[in-house]
């Protein structure tokens, strides 16, 4: 982080995350209302972690950006081995995508492994994760008292969304509300993360009265300081604006995929078979299918259980 880049990549990994679990918790609950469980990941077909592997292989060029690839020496260390001030913000940020390739790998290894209550143990790891990334966010060694900062104290703002949706949604696994937040706050991360990026490292869409200042080896916007504060003051205004803007187009972006969602996708008809006393099913007298559908429309007459149907 702390460029263009730095900002721009992760906010499209949470971006792409968030709407692959926005999609996929919606079309869920609306094939299978009554029986919905939130998953903590989804899998897919033929590529089981696919998503989980994309948040590792996310995590890892991150921390090979931060650490390697963007210091001048690709080393972030000083000639006598100890870590120096001005990479300080490099080490927070891979320690982010650290915590999330630990809670990518373990919810890999607890599924492998078939371990019971995995899918809260995976919560939990996920919501340690968005925890730490609120601590390093808040207590970030880099000066945000700025513009940048600004910016910054919205954001830690969305991932406390995101931690308490997660943190609930273990003692609510049902809940399509807390889900629907959970998978909501990740997209709007993604928003924000993008809108971080463009709009403090293009020298044009900088507020007015502020620009860029290279310092410790980096680009920072700052706002000029010779008119008492007011620049910096309406550039803080202005990402408050932003934020509220961007949060309202998330918002009506994610209505408008719920209603699409509804029209696509309808509750599955639920099935229960037909089962004599003796055990057997009753095509074995007939020929003919063994399941029957129970409670057309009404959710609420659905039959949950097999029938022990004896015919006269």
């Amino acid at each position: 982080m702390g460029t263009l880049v730095g900002h721009v990549a992760p906010g499209a990994g949470f971006l792409l995350i968030g709407l692959w679990q926005l999609y996929n918790h919606i079309r869920l609950f609306l094939l299978r209302p009554s029986s919905y469980v939130a998953p903590v990941w989804f899998p897919v077909r033929r590529a089981r972690y696919l998503e989980l592997a994309l948040v590792i292989a996310g995590s890892v060029a991150s921390i090979l950006m931060e650490l390697v690839v963007g210091p001048a020496r690709h080393q972030p260390f000083d000639v006598d081995g100890t870590v120096p001030a001005d990479h300080l913000h490099n080490f927070e940020h891979a320690s982010v995508s650290l915590v999330l390739l630990v809670y990518a790998a373990a919810a890999i290894h607890l599924d492998r492994a078939r371990a019971p209550r995995a899918g809260e143990v995976s919560l939990l790891v996920a919501a340690v994760a968005f925890a730490q990334q609120l601590v390093l966010f808040h207590l970030h060694s880099a000066d945000h008292t700025g513009v940048e900062g600004q910016y910054h104290l919205l954001l830690q703002g969305v991932v406390a969304g995101t931690l308490a949706a997660t943190v609930i949604g273990v003692a609510a696994p049902r809940s399509f509300a807390v889900s629907l937040v959970r998978s909501a706050s990740l997209v709007f991360q993604g928003v924000w993360f993008l809108v971080m990026g463009v709009m403090l490292w293009t020298p044009a869409l900088l507020p007015k009265g502020c620009f860029l200042s290279h310092e410790d080896g980096h680009d920072v916007a700052r706002c000029r300081t010779d008119d008492g504060g007011a620049a910096l003051a309406r550039a803080k205004a202005l990402v408050n604006l932003e934020f509220s803007w961007y949060l309202s187009g998330t918002v009506v972006l994610i209505v408008a995929l719920y209603l699409r969602l509804c029209r696509l996708y309808r509750e599955e008809p639920r099935y229960v078979p037909l089962v004599r006393r003796d055990g057997r099913d009753d095509d074995d007298d007939d020929g003919g299918d063994n399941d029957v559908e129970a409670g057309k429309g009404n959710t609420s007459h659905v039959l949950r259980k097999p029938l022990d149907i004896v015919r006269p």
